[in-house]
């Protein structure tokens, strides 16, 4: 056990302490505001306090996990370890930081509460970030500070011992649109003709009829290529399914087809799954779109949902995960970026979502994932070999701190077309190169 000493405990200190320490560390903490109780004990233990008492391990906290206000702290920036971190702390400190208040931070998305401008999608832009503004977009900096705290602890008690956590890969797929062209409906093909015929898209024309003729495969029809490259996978993977009705964004397939049941019934039965809340669910005068959608796939899998993922990774803070956990959810898997790869909460282990404007800690777990097909492909503009190398990349961060590596993947992407041609061998790679680092080669 670990003894922290405050002078005051605050929800946010409570949060973030049990986050390094418990969840990322796997050490329990006791959180004390008795300075005699902190002096005369020989536990292994930090004194985050103004005042500093002997010669402990002392770090002088910022007052951002004492306020209750939900503005913008001021804070300074500090080089460390050739990185500039940030919420500079006393130089009698342990780290000239505070590791715990920049916690907080990030995990929390304390910024994107206070952000008023986003993309076309309603989206917030991961250029604003502290974490790219200080380029720590690709760094895993949360279980990094708490591995520095974990390495002064081990330096002042000796007989301390950390269990080292072991990397998790757990490859995910979102299904937006089952089939390119089948049971789309006869208004919806014969619709998608004609767009066809006045923009002169003769290949298309040519390939939606051997489809429907059944000369040819449906392109988005990848599940068995899929199912083959998650054989050797360790961790069971999750699907994500797109249940809403027809709108601008959200264009799969009616949920009352039988082919599209089917689907889903024979992918439940391999991997687990999860619902794809709508773009339009995000809306606030649709608040029951979200509640109707999980009641479709909870009909079709026969069981309750507990997994989500936004379509458009579309967050608002923090009205989406308060409609998550209404709505009985308890894993959110939309936490990253669609324009860039990394950490967007700086954070590579499940966490619990922390609600700034109550001020609590909530049921819902946050998985964050950290590459998208379309992310490198479409945004960042990578080539096959570039996109193999910036996976690695990542996933050896994830794997330096013992954290989980969540990738997102769609089934219309592996139809190795003209347009995603080479991303199929990306997507072995990076299964391949998961299950050997699952397994420690």
């Amino acid at each position: 056990m670990i003894l922290i000493y405050s002078g005051e405990i605050t929800p946010r200190l409570e949060y973030t302490a049990k986050l390094i320490f418990e969840d990322i560390l796997h050490q329990k903490i006791y959180l004390t505001t008795n300075s005699s109780e902190f002096k005369k004990s020989d536990l292994p233990k930090i004194n985050y306090s103004v005042e500093k008492f002997d010669d402990e391990l002392y770090i002088k906290p910022h007052r951002l996990l004492f306020c209750k206000a939900l503005i913008m702290p001021d804070f300074k920036s500090v080089y460390y370890n050739n990185s500039k971190y940030f919420f500079e702390t006393s130089p009698d400190s342990i780290l000239p930081f505070d590791p715990l208040a920049a916690s907080f931070f990030i995990v929390t998305r304390y910024e994107e509460y206070l952000e008023k401008e986003h993309d076309q999608y309603g989206r917030y832009s991961g250029k604003k970030s502290i974490l790219f503004k200080n380029e720590l977009i690709e760094k895993p900096v949360v279980n990094i500070w708490a591995q520095l705290l974990a390495n002064q602890l081990s330096a002042k008690y000796p007989d301390i011992k950390f269990r080292k956590s072991t990397f998790r890969f757990l490859p995910t797929i979102d299904i937006d649109n089952a089939w390119a062209y089948l049971h789309k409906g006869f208004a919806r093909t014969a619709g998608a003709f004609v767009k066809d015929i006045i923009k002169g898209n003769g290949t298309q024309i040519k390939e939606r009829f051997k489809v429907l003729w059944k000369v040819n495969k449906d392109p988005y029809d990848t599940y068995e290529y899929i199912q083959k490259c998650f054989e050797n996978v360790k961790e069971k993977p999750i699907v994500f399914y797109l249940l809403s009705d027809f709108t601008k964004y959200d264009k799969n397939i009616s949920h009352k087809k039988k082919p599209l049941k089917n689907l889903i019934k024979s992918l439940d039965a391999k991997y687990l799954s999860g619902i794809h809340p709508s773009f339009i669910s995000g809306n606030k005068k649709k608040v029951k779109k979200l509640e109707s959608e999980i009641l479709r796939l909870s009909g079709i899998i026969g069981k309750g949902v507990v997994r989500s993922r936004q379509h458009y990774l579309k967050l608002t803070f923090p009205k989406t995960y308060r409609r998550l956990i209404k709505c009985g959810i308890d894993e959110d898997y939309t936490m990253g970026y669609a324009a860039m790869a990394g950490f967007r909460a700086g954070i590579c282990t499940p966490f619990r979502f922390y609600d700034l404007k109550k001020e609590k800690e909530t049921s819902l777990r946050i998985f964050p994932f950290q590459v998208m097909d379309v992310t490198l492909h479409d945004y960042m503009g990578l080539g096959p070999a570039e996109a193999k190398e910036k996976i690695s990349q990542l996933m050896n961060e994830v794997k330096e701190v013992g954290g989980t590596f969540i990738s997102l993947w769609h089934n219309e992407t592996l139809c190795n077309n003209k347009h995603w041609e080479g991303y199929n061998e990306v997507f072995e790679y990076m299964i391949k190169l998961g299950a050997e680092l699952e397994s420690g080669k």
